[in-house]
């Protein structure tokens, strides 16, 4: 049974490890009142159009929603969807249900009216927050009962009642999982859990007040809901919102703000890293990647050309963050590093899955009981699914999903393994790789490769073969224009049909 390094080795020197407090006897929302209070003129959130926002601002504004929300007849426990585009107003809707005890659903901006109808009816909102006409039309069509408004929560007004009382195991947020296995399942975390999985990320990367990250992420992902927007409010930092991401924008905002982080997916980075203006990214003092994996080879690409050594990190929706690069030590490129503080992981010894146990772990799914029994194993440790692999100084490299892994030939084949060489050849630009089913092997190994240039599928097959051993090699190879990718850029396999 294969375990990670402990996670002590993510803190500063000389801190002792059973001093550490994860806050998972308080809740964020009570961290960042904390901070409004402690200086109300303090500069927090920039908007789209360039105002910013104080602590102060923000915790009048809240209350104010809060107590629309009441006056709706929404109290603690009840369920409110929000989905909109990156903006205040939206953080203060968010804001506002956490601090009225009030459970979040995000949702996707991209989803269509059968995603959308499948988190109304499972997820049970009273209320639906929604900057677009057509979504909320899907909203109402859905359940007629659940009322919505846009994100300015034009609602008659009302005292707040009780704020911030929320107790730490109280439902917080619903996210949905992806769905690669079937329709999403709602993973009800905590305000514990959230509280957990920032505390981990603010002592692991050294998340100071000083720190303003430029954050281009969606708000209805955890990677810029979860560890973005709250680690940014509980480190008392600031942050400046990008509505949707662009280079430019990006880059202007770090130079014109002085911004210190960025938080991205390698798609965006790739984009950075073409871009004549790579070389501003120097500026910043940390910059992370999630929600896919990054390459190696873009990783050295951008170490080179702005000398940004790109932090790498893995978590999930139902666990927060888990794994990181370690900030002071050695951050290896094809890896996710080792476990976050209070996180503990080891390798499933048949399978390889990576297994998690922790205060950010939630507690199952909604309305769900058998999903969740199957989800942990005996000693609690939550089965993520992915697949992993350690090195020789413990840091976990994800070389596929469970479902994904291809057996050929009684054979295991990791599909990053074989999409790593794919990529290197000079017209692959990106390349996925999956499963056939085949009467003699079980599974044949694909590749879809989306090209940049003149290639035909021999020559990466042989491309292939010099490379590989004869198993783990594509016997089919298909040319793509582009590959299918969810919002944040993550390849989504299942779409990939012969």
């Amino acid at each position: 049974m294969s375990s990670a390094p402990h996670w002590s080795a993510h803190l500063p020197t000389g801190t002792d490890p059973s001093t550490v407090d994860l806050g998972i006897g308080g809740t964020l929302p009570q961290r960042w009142l904390a901070n409004w209070h402690a200086d109300p003129g303090r500069p927090v959130l920039r908007d789209t159009v360039g105002r910013w926002w104080s602590g102060g601002a923000l915790e009048e504004a809240t209350a104010s929603i809060a107590g629309r929300f009441a006056a709706a007849g929404l109290g603690p426990g009840d369920r409110v969807l929000l989905s909109a585009s990156s903006s205040v107003e939206l953080v203060v809707a968010h804001v506002a249900c956490l601090r009225a005890g009030l459970t979040v659903i995000p949702a996707n901006t991209a989803y269509g009216p059968d995603e959308l109808a499948h988190l109304v009816l499972d997820g049970a909102p009273r209320l639906a927050v929604v900057d677009d006409a057509q979504r909320a039309a899907w909203v109402r069509a859905a359940d007629p009962s659940v009322r919505v408004v846009g994100t300015d929560v034009d609602l008659p007004g009302g005292p707040p009642g009780d704020l911030d009382v929320a107790p730490p195991g109280a439902p917080a947020l619903i996210g949905y999982t992806s769905g690669t296995t079937g329709r999403p399942k709602g993973a009800v975390l905590t305000h514990a859990n959230l509280a957990a999985s920032v505390e981990a990320l603010r002592l692991a990367w050294r998340w100071t007040p000083e720190d303003r990250l430029v954050l281009a992420l969606p708000l209805f992902h955890m990677h810029g809901l979860g560890v973005g927007l709250h680690g940014t409010l509980a480190a008392g930092a600031s942050a400046v919102l990008i509505e949707r991401f662009e280079v430019d924008a990006v880059l202007d905002a770090a130079a014109a703000e002085r911004a210190s982080l960025f938080f991205g997916v390698p798609t965006m980075y790739h984009r950075l890293a073409t871009s004549s203006r790579a070389g501003e990214l120097a500026r910043l003092r940390l910059c992370v990647s999630g929600s896919a994996p990054l390459p190696a080879d873009l990783w050295q690409a951008l170490a080179s050309s702005t000398g940004q050594r790109v932090l790498e990190r893995y978590g999930m929706t139902e666990t927060v963050m888990l794994v990181s690069n370690p900030y002071d030590g050695q951050r290896r490129p094809g890896t996710v590093g080792i476990p976050l503080p209070g996180v503990d992981l080891r390798l499933d010894p048949t399978s390889g899955e990576v297994l998690v146990r922790g205060p950010n772990v939630f507690a199952g799914y909604l309305d769900r009981p058998e999903a969740t029994a199957t989800s942990f194993d005996p000693e609690g440790f939550f089965r993520t699914g992915d697949v992993g692999r350690l090195d020789a100084a413990g840091y976990l490299e994800l070389v596929a999903r469970l479902k994904e892994l291809v057996i050929s030939g009684g054979f295991n084949v990791y599909p990053r393994e074989v999409e790593d060489v794919l990529r290197e050849h000079p017209a692959v630009v990106d390349v996925a790789v999956t499963g056939t089913p085949d009467p003699e092997w079980g599974e044949v190994v694909t590749a879809w490769c989306e090209t940049d240039g003149a290639v035909t599928p021999a020559e990466i097959a042989s491309f292939a073969a010099e490379r590989l051993a004869n198993y783990k090699r594509p016997r089919i190879v298909h040319l793509v224009d582009a590959l299918p990718r969810n919002a944040l850029g993550k390849v989504t396999k299942g779409e990939l049909r012969a």
